[in-house]
């Protein structure tokens, strides 16, 4: 049999994996952001062509467009206000 190995940083979370795992919630809120971007987009189309009118495409792809500009510029300001 194999004697067991002493891992002296066992149970304890090093620098690289906390930098992964924040990597990996960065990576999943940018795709969440990017997929809700795309559903918004992709609904306007539909509901214009409901509507009948361009105009209701636009006005969802505009709301969608301003919508992520200003997530963007509150997750900014946010995180300068931490530091």
């Amino acid at each position: 049999m194999k004697a067991a190995r002493a891992r002296p940083h066992e149970g304890r979370v090093t620098r690289d994996e906390r930098g992964e795992s924040a990597s990996r919630a960065a990576n999943r809120r940018t795709a969440i952001i990017l997929l809700s971007v795309a559903l918004v987009f992709f609904g306007g189309i539909i509901a214009s062509h409901y509507t009948g009118g361009n105009a209701a495409g636009i006005a969802v792809l505009g709301f969608a467009i301003i919508g992520l500009l200003l997530l963007a510029v509150a997750r900014n300001v946010r995180a300068r206000a931490r530091k």
